[in-house]
């Protein structure tokens, strides 16, 4: 990282006692904190024994917050608050910190006056210099008068204090629309402290939105690229620090979700070009998927055609899709993903500096000294590069009847509710994959929440079961499936059948309704309906697509038909799938 910028996370971020988030963020390699005031009120030791905490695990304690509805008030409010002031200055001199953060007002008592707001913020300000302290001054989304942060520069410039200055924090600045060019006026020595927080776009009102939503830098919609550049380029040179609002933070491990806080800043600094690390790969797609435990994919067209030299995998191919067949391991799971990228090498020491923990990999005499990281759900994914990794199979000279498929379009991972955020930072930072839109759906069992990742030749579904409660839950919990590519989905259906393929029926229902609202002909939708493969389209095209029943505990197989520039994944589809999934499920057991 540029040793001039420093990084902060502010306590409020993390799940825990004040302890445990101060060990987590420790861990992490963050420089500092932002101590929320209700962590400090909930922990037994003093503001002193904090400060040796802190400086024990090598955190500074960059910004005490909040404090509020301090400005443009009566006078007799105002006396009040000086009193609070000054007793909140003892706690930041024991606890060696000399930022505090005053938000604008959002009292019923402030008044809609900024010579008066500059006025009493220069009072508070001379106090605080008179004990080395500064005022950094913020302007909320929703304060009472003062919301923009033009606004709440121009009460600082006019209240005109050395120890007063400003703290711009992103999610108020964009999730209003400000433009933050105009930050760039704001003299660098005059921005006292960088918040950074993401957002998905939300059509709500800014207050909830940012105390529940708010996200990890590269996990929302927000371009935080172009808003710290024009922060930077104003001269600010303090550090980048977090500040995030997040109901589902707030009850994760905290050492995991401070990573999780690591990678964005470490991916947004990377976005700003202040890294010297290798840019994103652009993976050209798939070596190979791994499925663990038996799968009968001789039904499915494919041919056994090599068995490893050292380890009990078995590779099985047909057209350009390759599966690995892994004994060792849980059974029916996805075990490992290879994606193909131009230097695994390179990859592999973004991927470090990104904080992707390594897999330890044994290799055999001649073998390829593959890379492997592990993916937030524990799923191993291998950095190959072109088809080395193929000598390590001893050919097996079988030969099969091929059924069509062609290659490997998507891999569909199921994602813990707590982590869907992460795996999206996971995969857009260090493999470069872009995330697409988020979709939430009703399915048969709960409203589920889905997410497209992909670059270059790869693509991922993220999906997750927002809420999951007891043990009444779908028969097939956190699926995963393999989606392969095909030139004609009516033909290969209609193929896999005749070898045997156990394909998901899908009800008639489906297909009266899909006659009815498409101009696909009768005949074109009852050869669709004979082998229960669906349809849908978008602007660029269309998409046909069928699964099989499962093989194995979690994992199943689709297999697609992109016709056109079609660029999602049959998202509409999938609560008919869930429901013939449990269905086939349940009559299997009966």
């Amino acid at each position: 990282m540029r040793p001039d910028l420093r990084t902060a996370i502010a306590t409020v971020c993390l799940s825990g006692t004040l302890d445990d988030k101060l060990t987590a963020a420790a861990e992490a390699g963050f420089d500092g904190i932002e101590l929320f005031e209700n962590d400090l009120l909930a922990d037994r030791r003093g503001p002193a024994e904090i400060r040796q905490r802190c400086a024990d695990l090598g955190l500074s304690i960059d910004l005490y917050q909040p404090f509020r509805d301090f400005e443009a008030v009566p006078p007799d409010v105002l006396a009040a608050n000086l009193r609070r002031a000054e007793q909140k200055f003892d706690v930041m001199a024991e606890l060696g910190v000399d930022t505090v953060l005053v938000c604008s007002s959002v009292s019923p008592e402030a008044i809609d006056d900024d010579d008066l707001a500059a006025e009493q913020l220069h009072l508070l300000a001379t106090r605080a210099g008179e004990r080395g302290l500064r005022i950094a001054y913020e302007a909320l989304a929703w304060g009472r008068y003062v919301n923009g942060y033009e606004h709440a520069w121009r009460i600082v410039r006019r209240a005109g204090h050395p120890s007063l200055g400003v703290c711009l924090d992103s999610f108020h600045i964009l999730s209003k629309g400000d433009d933050p060019r105009a930050i760039r006026a704001i003299p660098g020595e005059k921005i006292f402290f960088l918040q950074l927080a993401d957002a998905p776009t939300l059509p709500m009102d800014v207050l909830p939105w940012s105390r529940h939503h708010r996200l990890f830098p590269g996990q929302g919609d927000f371009d935080l690229t172009t808003f710290t550049r024009d922060v930077l380029d104003a001269g600010y040179r303090g550090p980048l620090s977090l500040e995030v609002f997040n109901d589902v933070f707030r009850q994760s491990d905290p050492h995991r979700a401070a990573v999780d806080a690591m990678r964005s800043l470490v991916g947004l600094q990377d976005s700003l070009r202040l890294l010297d690390v290798p840019a994103a790969p652009v993976p050209t797609g798939y070596a190979f998927a791994e499925v663990v435990g038996e799968s009968d994919l001789a039904v499915l067209g494919f041919t056994r055609t090599g068995v490893h030299r050292s380890k009990p995998v078995e590779l099985w191919t047909q057209g350009e899709a390759r599966v690995l067949v892994n004994a060792e391991g849980e059974p029916g799971a996805i075990g490992a993903l290879g994606v193909s990228v131009p230097d695994p090498a390179a990859a592999a020491r973004r991927a470090k500096v990104l904080l992707a923990p390594p897999l330890a990999r044994k290799a055999g005499p001649g073998e390829a000294p593959l890379t492997a990281i592990a993916a937030p759900d524990g799923t191993e994914i291998f950095l190959c590069a072109d088809d080395d990794w193929l000598g390590d199979f001893v050919p097996t000279g079988e030969s099969a009847p091929e059924a069509g498929i062609t290659g490997i379009d998507h891999v569909a991972l199921t994602q813990p509710f707590d982590n869907f955020d992460e795996a999206g930072l996971f995969y857009r930072s260090v493999l470069g994959l872009e995330p697409g839109v988020t979709a939430e759906f009703a399915a048969p069992f709960g409203l589920v929440r889905g997410r497209g990742v992909s670059g270059g030749g790869v693509r991922l579904t993220l999906d997750c079961a927002l809420v999951r409660r007891g043990g009444w839950a779908p028969a097939v919990e956190e699926p995963q499936h393999i989606a392969f590519t095909c030139a004609d989905a009516v033909a290969c259906a209609e193929t896999l059948r005749q070898l045997g393929a156990r394909l998901l029926e899908i009800p008639g229902n489906y297909y009266d309704d899909l006659l009815a609202r498409t101009k696909l002909s009768a005949d074109r939708v009852d050869a669709l309906r004979q082998n229960s493969v669906l349809y849908d389209r978008d602007e660029f095209g269309e998409y046909l697509h069928f699964y099989t029943e499962l093989a194995g505990a979690r994992v199943f197989f689709e297999v697609v038909e992109r016709i056109g520039g079609y660029r999602g994944f049959g998202v509409v589809n999938a609560p008919v799938r869930m429901a013939a999934h449990h269905e086939a499920r349940r009559f299997a057991r009966a």
